[in-house]
């Protein structure tokens, strides 16, 4: 992967070129940033321009062995580390590892660079079990690490989402990256860096990356994804700097679109005061597991926020896809400056309940019946 492919993040590039050029490459880098703005990217595209054997005008020369390689991700001397699971009948001395999906990995990656932990553990065949870094895991990166580089140039240990390890193994990897071996680069890519052991991130060089730029968006949507100018600008502002939100928009089976159908329903059927309908709906979406369950209310929230910024009349406080919108413009009377707080504070107090073990179809149920009364304010 080149440089070239990442969208947006100019500074960064040019500071992982200048820390190579000058000789002041860390052993370790810390990229951390919101959800979408290509960090994993980022990571990707230096690991390739370090290990390519004729870098020129700062990139990768994406036809070099080592390139060639690395188009499938099966370079020797890159060794990827990531959060995994237990399958389901596994015996009970089983201790996953990377090694043990890898395959599902390049799978993954072949689809493109910007992906959560959501597609992943989709990927792997579950949406509810925990995904971790055993001390196990640690090991084999210790192992690997050891043997000399095959190509005679560097090797790089990129980890995702280090945030996972368990105590133990992040005791392990800290004492690799205290002293790791010769030509050895670690690339850590991070979505809650504050959950790293501190002495971790102490002997990393950290990189926080922001948001993408709306224009930066707009111009890949337009030359990767071929979407109509127009459409594009819209897509960009919606997506607010995350890749991953502008492909959400673009997706007809996305999960968001599934969450504001989600809304339509659980609204129309509080304001018509369907009890019937209503507890057909909680029993719905109670099956979604803990983790949609919060992410889809998370969704509503954000509905609640644009419906009432919606009476503003003023499209740049306006972050919806054309979907969302053509809904909303319906919808945005019943959301006022008499009610908004408490259905902001109806849905949080439901995302707390549901992330502590609460019964989630009462839970869901009880908004369905406090909906009756706020949306009619």
């Amino acid at each position: 992967m080149k440089f070239e492919e990442v969208i947006g993040q100019h500074d960064a590039k040019e500071r992982l070129r200048t820390l190579l050029a000058e000789n002041r490459l860390p052993h370790a880098l810390l990229f951390c940033g919101p959800e979408g703005n290509g960090k994993m990217a980022l990571a990707l595209a230096f690991a390739s321009y370090l290990l390519c054997s004729n870098r020129h005008d700062g990139d990768s020369c994406g036809t070099c062995p080592q390139c060639t390689m690395l188009r499938k991700w099966a370079h020797p001397d890159l060794h990827f580390t990531f959060p995994v699971i237990k399958p389901t009948g596994s015996p009970a001395d089983y201790v996953p590892i990377s090694d043990d999906f890898i395959h599902e990995w390049y799978d993954l990656l072949a689809g493109g660079p910007y992906f959560t932990i959501e597609q992943w553990l989709d990927s792997i065949g579950t949406t509810s079990q925990q995904a971790i870094m055993t001390v196990k895991e640690a090991d084999l990166v210790s192992h690997k690490l050891s043997l000399r580089s095959s190509q005679g140039g560097y090797k790089v240990s990129l980890i995702w989402l280090p945030e996972r390890m368990r105590e133990d193994a992040s005791n392990k990897m800290l004492k690799l990256i205290e002293e790791p071996p010769s030509q050895t680069v670690f690339l850590i890519v991070s979505e809650n860096p504050s959950a790293l052991l501190e002495t971790i991130r102490s002997r990393t060089q950290r990189m926080d990356l922001p948001r993408i730029e709306n224009e930066e968006i707009e111009k890949a949507l337009v030359a990767k994804r071929g979407v109509e100018a127009t459409a594009a600008h819209k897509i960009a502002r919606y997506a607010q700097g995350s890749w991953l939100a502008a492909l959400d928009a673009l997706d007809n089976e996305s999960e968001s679109r599934a969450f504001l159908i989600d809304f339509i329903n659980l609204t129309r059927r509080s304001f018509m005061r369907d009890v019937g309908g209503m507890a057909q709906w909680s029993k719905n979406v109670s099956t979604y597991g803990r983790e949609k369950e919060k992410r889809m209310l998370s969704y509503f929230l954000r509905m609640t926020r644009e419906s009432f910024m919606y009476n503003f009349h003023h499209p740049d406080l306006s972050y919806m896809t054309q979907d969302e919108e053509n809904f909303v413009k319906r919808f945005a009377p019943y959301v006022n400056e008499k009610n908004v707080l408490q259905i902001s504070e109806l849905l949080s107090k439901a995302i707390t309940d549901i992330g502590r073990n609460a019964n989630a179809k009462m839970v869901l149920f009880d908004i369905t019946l406090q909906l009756t009364a706020l949306l009619r304010q």
